[in-house]
């Protein structure tokens, strides 16, 4: 009942202002207007240029808003270290795992239009998933076996959304079910969407479906899905159907040339003083990764976040309804769902219990106070991608918040930053 007052309120607040703009959400002439304190949010800006002098990040756009209005906006360091160009705030990022809310939401569009249920097997939509055999590893004189059992059911829609599939994401290493992943080439930039498919269809799943949480190459498939659904390529129907309409202008799977001195680049770090396998937003892939294919910026990104806020619908276009933002603002692991034992790496960000956390369709979501050491309020969801950039909407709030970075080595100290230094600016 408290939430839903919470989002009553928040509504209100939407109707008291201005309309956002068309092209970007307005900026309101002092962040007090919508309860956030100026010299606190200044305090953002003090420790992003502390992190850009002390070598953590070359560079960053941070975006706060609330209430439908952007309160905060701004960009520190470098945008291309190589070159010593500065950041600006119309950037464009590589998202990596910022791309599964979008292709989980064009699931959810044809979901709405009657071309597929989340409660249907996925080989109705992928024939070659009939039949899928779970893999368990155990030891044997001293090497690794894998045996090879029937599903008890098969992966649904639904297990793909919330990553309960089964599946898991490729690692060189002792595990010989993700290491078939690295032999098979099942991420190769070169593939299409239907040869992904037909590569994992021929490995064994890590776990039971539904059974564990194990972050995985599930958006993916969902990909394919949407192509089998709707007749469109991936790229297309999200060009279409979504960033078209919420005028997400510099989003997609690449940019064009003209746009190539906008592009955020890594600088060196980690162990190995390397500079990240970060690719060159320009650089159009054969493979339109549903999982983590997408290139943005932060007021793109924005509209997104307000379109999710609003309910499903933005600047008098709307996607789905308000029933299925909430549905997929929902934590939909079942109780008793394990974390894969390699899932601990998410650290305070975990979809677990014991964080007070759980996985919508798409990302993650939070469900109750005082279990994770970070700020926030129950009903907020987020996730983020490899790459350093993170993204959190908190409808209590009426606020969402943005990190734009090509940092892998440093996302989530600055994730959990950004997650105390917005919320201790508010005032209201």
């Amino acid at each position: 009942m408290k939430n839903t007052m919470l989002g009553v309120v928040a509504g209100l607040w939407l109707l008291a202002m201005p309309a956002a703009h068309a092209q970007g959400l307005a900026k309101v002439e002092k962040p007090e207007d919508v309860g956030l304190s100026g010299e606190r949010l200044e305090r953002i800006s003090k420790r992003m240029r502390q992190g850009v002098e002390k070598g953590e990040l070359p560079g960053a756009v941070v975006l706060v808003a609330r209430h439908g209005h952007v309160a905060y906006l701004k960009a520190f360091g470098l945008r291309d270290p190589e070159a010593k160009a500065a950041m600006a705030t119309d950037a464009i990022f590589r998202i990596a795992s910022m791309t599964k809310p979008i292709t989980s939401l064009a699931i959810m569009m044809l979901a709405e239009e009657g071309a597929l249920s989340i409660a249907d097997p996925a080989e109705k939509y992928l024939p070659e998933f009939k039949d899928l055999k779970v893999g368990t590893v155990r030891q044997v004189d001293g090497k690794s076996e894998v045996a090879l059992e029937p599903q008890r059911r098969p992966m649904t829609v639904q297990d793909l959304l919330r990553h309960t599939s089964g599946l898991t994401y490729g690692a060189a290493g002792d595990n010989p079910l993700k290491q078939a992943y690295v032999d098979a080439k099942a991420s190769d930039r070169g593939q299409t969407n239907a040869e992904m498919v037909t590569k994992l269809s021929k490995l064994a799943l890590v776990f039971q479906p539904g059974t564990t949480w194990e972050y995985s190459m599930s958006t993916d498939v969902l990909g394919r899905i949407v192509e089998v659904a709707s007749g469109m390529p991936l790229d297309r129907f999200v060009a279409e159907r979504i960033l078209k309409p919420l005028k997400m202008n510099d989003t997609g799977y690449s940019v064009p040339a003209e746009k190539a001195g906008r592009g955020a680049r890594p600088h060196r770090e980690g162990a190995k003083n390397e500079v990240p396998a970060v690719p060159l937003v320009t650089q159009d892939f054969a493979w339109k990764s549903g999982g983590g294919g997408m290139v943005s910026t932060a007021s793109d990104y924005a509209r997104f976040c307000q379109f999710w806020l609003n309910g499903g619908q933005l600047d008098g276009v709307r996607l789905v309804s308000r029933k299925t933002i909430e549905l997929m603002s929902s934590d939909h692991l079942p109780p008793g769902t394990k974390m894969g034992p390699d899932m601990a790496r998410f650290e305070a960000l975990t979809p677990s219990r014991e964080m007070g956390q759980g996985f919508g369709l798409g990302f993650a979501v939070r469900n109750e106070a005082g279990m994770s050491p970070l700020h926030g309020s129950p009903g907020d969801i987020f996730w983020g991608g490899a790459f350093g950039t993170y993204f959190w909407i908190d409808p209590a709030e009426g606020m969402f918040a943005i990190l734009m970075m090509q940092s892998p080595h440093a996302r989530l100290p600055y994730r959990y930053l950004m997650r105390e230094l917005v919320y201790q600016a508010i005032v209201d």
